[in-house]
Order: structure tokens, then C-alpha cells, then sequence
């Protein structure tokens, strides 16, 4: 047996000569616990709530989207394009136009996107999932092209579910000079009717912002006639994803960028992940500060057994080898308050995950969720423990050696 360790597993247990010693050292191990737990606990929130985030994305967004590297819009007919809906691994492939507005009705107006796509995005994606009226997934009939509205944007607008007046759609004309004489000239304009349904996406960059209509619509007003801003896939059940993803990349060439759902929102997550960071950090500084107490324990042991250590030198051991043993005692101490800490941390989220203890709100139903999201990683784990065992080796360095180092002169 490993004789430092040995000795320090019954310094660590046994019953010392002066009784704050042991509180302190249950305090210690308390302290490293306690932190390690809020480590567990806060970082599997962020999971929750980027986890949350994340699924209410898949039902609007397309599995991979691809979009031109230069410029907003690409010729529909490209050979690359082509090359990609002819892949065996896709199985419904939607072009879509997008770019701003202006949108009008009954006295009110805001800028919206306008997103034409095929008849077909309803299979792309799970559109009729986020659908609330009356009326069915329709973009147009005949010479009649409906626009669904973000439920947001219907508010804002005073459109509600259901408008009874066409919902009128301005773009700037990209050709041509602009007459000042008459400026509304300088713009295309069209209508749009009233499907009888909203849809809600639960992000109020959708809600807000957009309006879903026909592919035919947004070429028209945008001057597209032959174009798309992006082309979006679903690919076939079972297939594997990310080798499908390397197919169309590679079938896309440098011409194009291919975006799966989280790149696609990268901007949001990139946040999320900021944030989780900056926790991280933060919780790190505060489990610094209940090192401390690692600090005070170990010190006041060392002075407890200074007896001890001259006895083990008499007996033959070196300076390195009684080093060790309060080194070891620091380190156990840290390891121990980790795997309690985890262990807490773990159940608290449980807990959380099965009976949601923490609500975030007092009105049920005001909130997407009522408790707040609990998402375990892993990694993540992994991460906080050896956090916790890193910060604690490094605190008890300092004081093991310059205690016993004070100690060995003061007995010269």
C-alpha cells in the first residue's frame, strides 16, 4: 500500500486532537460539494433550456439548408443544385425566396420577411404542428396567393387569424431609376389573402417577423423569376445524417454553404453557449473560495501533527514522502466534496426533471414550460469533476509546502 496515502486516509478519518480540525475539514468538504452541485445543476439548465430552444426550431426550420456563399440569391436550374435533389439520401427538397417587405393593413405597417416555398414545405418540415386557426396549410388558389402570418405579427398587424381585407405587400424594384415625382413607382406591389390560420413557432423571430406564401408570390415581388435565396432538404428515415450532410456539402461545391438546424440558428446558440460559459466561470471563482477552507484544514492539521511528522522522520521517512501525506489528505478532501457534490447535483436534477420543484412562474400557462428545463450532459459532468479536482489539488500545493517548510526551520 502506497505508505503517504495510507497515512493520510487515517488523518483524513481518525479523531484529531483538537475538535475544530474535524469541523473544519467537514466544512471543507461541504464547501467543495456545495459548489460542485451548483456547477451540476446551473450548467444542466443552459442544456435544458438550449435543448428547448432547439425543438422548437425543428418545427419550421428544414433538417439542411443550403444557401449561396456570395450574394442573396442563386439560379434554381444550377447544376450543383440539381446534383443535390438527385441524391439518394434526400427525400423532399423545397426551394424557398426570402428578403424584406413592407406589409400593410388597415392603417398599420411593418417590416416583415417574406418566405415563399414550394407546395411541398409541409412535408419538409412540421408546419401544420405549429398551425392555429380554422383554415389548413394553403399558400395558394387559382390566381389567389394566401400569406400565413406569424401569430405575433397578426397582433402587431391587427390581422387576428382571420383578415378580411387583402393584406397589401410593398418591395423596392431592383432595376431601374427611382422618379421622384412618384415615389410609390419605386415599389411592386401585391396582395396577399387570408388562409383563416396563424402559426407559432414559440421565437419571435419567426412570430414576429415572417410570412410564410407561394414560391410563385415571392419571385414576383422580389423580381426572382428563376431564383432562390436557399434550398431546403428532409432527408429519408434511417439514413445516416452526417454522412448524408458530407454528400451534399461535397455535391455543393465551394459555391454553396450547407447548414443543419443548429448552424442555421448559430447566432442564438453561440449565445447560449456564452452564457453557460460565463456561468461556468463564475461558479469556478466561487468554488475557489470554498478551497479555502481546504487551506485552513490542512494547515491547522499540520500544526495538530507536528509530533507526528518529527516521529516520522526518526522512523526514515523524507520530506517528499510527508509532503505527500497532506498533499493526499488536501486531494481526498477535494475528491471527496466532488463525489458528493455530483451525486446532489444529479438528484437535484432528477428531482427537477420529474416533479419540476422550481416553477418559473406563478401563473400556469404563462410560460412555454412551467419549470424551469433540465438537460444532464455527460461531458458536462465529467467537466465539473475535474474542475473540482483540479482547483482543489492546486489550493492545497501552496500551503503543504510552505507549512512544512516553516515547520522544518522552526526546529532547526
Amino acid at each position: 500500500m502506497n505508505f503517504p496515502f495510507y497515512i493520510a486516509r487515517r488523518y483524513l478519518f481518525s479523531k484529531k486532537s483538537t475538535n475544530a480540525i474535524n469541523v473544519i475539514s467537514g466544512i471543507s468538504v461541504l464547501g467543495v460539494a456545495v459548489a460542485t452541485m451548483a456547477l451540476v445543476v446551473t450548467l444542466s439548465v443552459f442544456n435544458g433550456f438550449s435543448d428547448l430552444v432547439a425543438s422548437f426550431f425543428t418545427a419550421f426550420d428544414p433538417q439542411l439548408k443550403i444557401v449561396p456563399v456570395e450574394g442573396k440569391t442563386a439560379p434554381a436550374d444550377d447544376p450543383a443544385l440539381m446534383a443535390i435533389k438527385a441524391l439518394p439520401e434526400v427525400d423532399v427538397a423545397t426551394e424557398c425566396v426570402e428578403d424584406q417587405a413592407l406589409a400593410v393593413y388597415g392603417g398599420r405597417q411593418t417590416m416583415v420577411t417574406v418566405k415563399g416555398v414550394d407546395d411541398n414545405f409541409d412535408q419538409l418540415t412540421h408546419i401544420r404542428e405549429i398551425l392555429y386557426g380554422e383554415g389548413t396549410f394553403e399558400l395558394h388558389a387559382a390566381d389567389l396567393h394566401y400569406g400565413i402570418l406569424g401569430i405575433r405579427l397578426a397582433e402587431q398587424l391587427g390581422t387576428g387569424v382571420y383578415y378580411n381585407e387583402p393584406l397589401k405587400i410593398y418591395a423596392p424594384r431592383r432595376e431601374g431609376q427611382l422618379d421622384m415625382s412618384d415615389p410609390a413607382d419605386g415599389f411592386i406591389e401585391d396582395e396577399l389573402f387570408s388562409p383563416n390560420v396563424v402559426f407559432e413557432v414559440m421565437q419571435s423571430k419567426y412570430d414576429l417577423n415572417y410570412i410564410l406564401t407561394s414560391i410563385g408570390f415571392a419571385r414576383r415581388i422580389f423580381d426572382q423569376q428563376g431564383m432562390l435565396s436557399s434550398l431546403e432538404l428532409r432527408l429519408k428515415p434511417g439514413c445516416n445524417f452526417e454522412s448524408a450532410k458530407e454528400k451534399v456539402r461535397q455535391a455543393a461545391g465551394d459555391k454553396y454553404r450547407v447548414m443543419d438546424r443548429y448552424e442555421q440558428q448559430d447566432d442564438t446558440f453561440r449565445i447560449m453557449k456564452i452564457e453557460k460559459l460565463i456561468a461556468y466561470i463564475f461558479l469556478t471563482f466561487i468554488l475557489m473560495v470554498a478551497c479555502f477552507n481546504i487551506i485552513g484544514s490542512l494547515s491547522m492539521l499540520i500544526i495538530d501533527k507536528k509530533d507526528d511528522v518529527v516521529t516520522l522522520r526518526n522512523l526514515g521517512a523524507n520530506d517528499r514522502q510527508i509532503s505527500q501525506i497532506f498533499l493526499f489528505e488536501g486531494r481526498m478532501i477535494s475528491a471527496i466534496g466532488a463525489v458528493i457534490g455530483i451525486m446532489a447535483g444529479l438528484l437535484l436534477c432528477w428531482l427537477q426533471q420529474t416533479y419540476g420543484i422550481i416553477s418559473l412562474g406563478s401563473s400556469e400557462g404563462a410560460f412555454v414550460i412551467n419549470a424551469y428545463p433540465v438537460s444532464v450532459h455527460p461531458t458536462d459532468v465529467v467537466i465539473v469533476f475535474v474542475t473540482v479536482l483540479a482547483v482543489g489539488f492546486l489550493s492545497v500545493w501552496y500551503p503543504v509546502r510552505y507549512t512544512l517548510g516553516e515547520n522544518k526551520k522552526s526546529k532547526k
